[in-house]
């Protein structure tokens, strides 16, 4: 069967391939946790497999120790390395046209303009969903959206998360951080103990060098902390204000606004390491248009915007979660 609108199926292909590119970028640049886990270096495409796997290590090795001379050195077969598996989520969005809009838009500037509109319509609804979804647990549409923050920080650490079960004893070196204000502490915060919660929580988010990298707040904690400051220490970072976030700063730490329609609860934080977090994108799937789908009892063609891909750990212990309950 020919390409029953020739000139939209061709315009279409164009305006998507030149697109993708900036849309991908885009997925990241427009999300602060996607942003700061690109800076880490932590986008890493993946080319195909069953899940994407990340590799843990979740013991010493009982052989290390000092020695003198001709003692016998231990050589015990032991396991020290686990795999944190996730499976590869898919999204997309279809970009239609139909000959009769052709009809109605004649002239090559109106046709250009109504694809690229939707072109750009369907590249943001993917790049919309995403955002949303990696504040929340991937429980969502039966389980097929991205596994979010909530998953990989709980309150309550004791889910499955990448295959592996927090509830477990023998597992506790994969529970996240957490600190729930009235549990943790005396109570809910106000301006004047923020801080001193914070300064307790970090302590166990803190590892030699390894500290947070960015720490997202709902809008009544970002309130609170903001509140919590004199004047002259509410320091912005200014690479996240020129990328358009609200951001103050904490021991040097990057503390970022974001809303609830974003998906974050507004009493919760999150206290994030992103260099043991991870963005894996597929390489044939990242934000690019799959082949033209004709209808065979319509003139209407089909243009898919798809990717697939998915948020990743390797560190649970080193990432945090504040609540303000």
């Amino acid at each position: 069967m020919s390409q029953p609108n020739p000139t939209y199926g061709e315009l279409a292909s164009v305006t998507i391939n030149k697109m993708s590119k900036t849309a991908s970028d885009n997925v990241t640049a427009n999300n602060a946790v996607l942003r700061e886990i690109e800076k880490s270096g932590n986008v890493e495409p993946i080319d195909g497999g069953l899940n994407i796997n990340e590799a843990i290590e979740f013991a010493a090795n009982v052989n290390a120790g000092s020695y003198s001379g001709y003692d016998v050195l231990p050589t015990a077969a032991q396991d020290i390395i686990t795999t944190a598996s996730f499976p590869i989520k898919q999204y997309s969005a279809q970009v239609m046209f139909n000959g009769l809009e052709e009809m109605e838009n004649a002239g090559k500037e109106k046709i250009i303009d109504i694809v690229q509109a939707r072109v750009k319509n369907g590249f943001h609804s993917i790049e919309n969903l995403i955002n949303v979804h990696l504040y929340l647990d991937g429980t969502g549409n039966n389980g097929k959206n991205i596994t979010g923050l909530n998953a990989a920080v709980p309150l309550a650490p004791t889910n499955t998360y990448g295959g592996i079960n927090r509830s477990v004893s023998t597992n506790a070196f994969w529970k996240n951080q957490k600190f729930q204000s009235t549990v943790d502490g005396t109570g809910a915060a106000v301006a004047a103990t923020i801080q001193g919660y914070w300064n307790t929580f970090i302590i166990s988010l803190t590892r030699q060098t390894d500290e947070p990298t960015i720490i997202i707040c709902g809008p009544s904690v970002y309130s609170i902390f903001e509140n919590s400051l004199q004047a002259i220490q509410r320091v912005m970072d200014a690479d996240k204000a020129s990328a358009g976030f609200k951001t103050l700063e904490y021991h040097g730490i990057p503390v970022i606004f974001d809303t609830t329609a974003a998906g974050i609860t507004t009493t919760d934080a999150f206290f994030l390491n992103t260099d043991y977090l991870k963005w894996r994108p597929h390489t044939d799937r990242n934000m690019v248009s799959l082949d033209d789908k004709n209808s065979l009892n319509q003139d209407a063609t089909v243009k898919t915007i798809v990717f697939a891909g998915n948020l990743t750990c390797n560190a649970s212990f080193l990432q945090g979660r504040y609540s303000n309950t």
